[in-house]
């Protein structure tokens, strides 16, 4: 997946002495006059409006800022040498950056109530226009009955109930008890396809139809994804989000992929196609395969078999499947076996008892 740089926008920060808001590239409070924390959170601001200007745009592109590790100065991300004192940035500790703030505000913000005087203000406003007050602070919350902690409690309850669910399967998966059993029945069944060339009609992509087919009607469709852009591909970007940089600024990104097209088409082609199914089975110990006639157009196709061996014990009938012919051919009608059988009544190996 590509991340696709829209622009940069401007962030907010909040004086903690004051709660007055503030333009995040401010080194200091415009209400008060405090200096920007060392530990600032940067926010995003009601509405976002993309930098245009040059210098403003290098500030943004310049990385996290970074404060001098001798005098505390903040300093721009692309600074060699400290502003305030002088000192070399190169051990500077920079700012965390890259934390995701947000969808992009492209929207017109709605104005900002006064918490003080109820006066409407712009929603870029950082005091009231009325009264002068901090547009940061809210108003009390009143206190009100709220469903989400109940809701809160039954997911809790949900994921609780569904963990011991995995658990207890995991548990009895695991669990193996022991038993003893005698052979009382074997079977067995082995069957061979008899197939047909015959003509098909089916659809796919242009380079996976085989040679020789008749091909129909095509159409462009969605092959495959990629990051890059490719010959007969568009491309699909996810909501833009704002990032924050670090510096006062936020990157406004997109993930993108781009979704290939291809040819896929009907066509109609000769296959082999099973037309019949011979079958033999029986009750012994000497499995044997079908007689099967094919030649000319038709052929054999994949040969099947299963082996079922049934015990006998004191938890009542159990029935396992060897894997191969002469690992049921041991089992004796009568011979007396150790069985290990897990909680949900599966023989999962057999051993012969002497």
């Amino acid at each position: 997946m590509t991340k696709k740089s829209l622009g940069y926008v401007k962030l907010e920060w909040t004086c903690p002495n004051c709660q007055t808001r503030n333009p995040g590239p401010n080194a200091f409070c415009n209400g008060c006059g405090a200096p920007q924390p060392e530990n600032v959170t940067f926010e995003q601001p009601p509405e976002e409006s993309f930098i245009t200007d040059k210098a403003e745009l290098a500030r943004a592109k310049a990385g996290p800022d970074k404060h001098c590790p001798y005098c505390g100065a903040r300093n721009r991300g692309d600074a060699a040498f400290c502003g305030g004192c002088g000192g070399d940035l190169k051990d500077a500790e920079k700012r965390a950056s890259g934390q995701v703030l947000g969808a992009h505000r492209d929207k017109p913000a709605p104005p900002i109530t006064c918490p003080n005087c109820g006066q409407d203000n712009p929603p870029d406003a950082k005091t009231c226009a009325s009264c002068g007050a901090s547009l940061t602070l809210e108003k009390p919350a009143s206190p009100k009955r709220s469903p989400r902690k109940i809701g809160g409690l039954a997911a809790i309850l949900l994921i609780i109930a569904c963990l011991a669910t995995v658990l207890g399967f995991m548990f009895l998966g695991g669990r193996r008890d022991t038993l003893e059993g005698s052979v009382s029945q074997v079977y067995w069944e082995r069957s061979i396809p008899i197939e047909m060339r015959t003509l098909t009609s089916a659809s796919a992509f242009l380079e996976d139809i085989p040679p020789g087919a008749d091909i129909g009607n095509c159409t462009l469709e969605v092959h495959h994804t990629q990051d890059s852009p490719a010959a007969n591909s568009q491309e699909v970007c996810g909501t833009p989000y704002t990032v924050d940089t670090g510096s006062g600024y936020g990157e406004v990104v997109q993930d993108c992929i781009y979704e290939v097209y291809q040819d896929y088409c009907d066509y109609q082609a000769y296959a082999w196609t099973v037309v019949d199914v011979v079958t033999d089975s029986g009750y012994d110990l000497s499995p044997s395969w079908p007689l099967v006639q094919a030649g000319g157009e038709r052929r054999q196709g994949e040969r099947e078999e299963t082996f079922r061996v049934t015990f006998s014990t004191p938890d009542g009938s159990l029935d396992y499947s060897p894997p191969s012919e002469q690992a049921f051919q041991q089992f004796e009608p009568g011979s007396t076996w150790s069985l290990e059988v897990n909680a949900f009544d599966r023989v999962i190996s057999a051993e012969p008892l002497r």
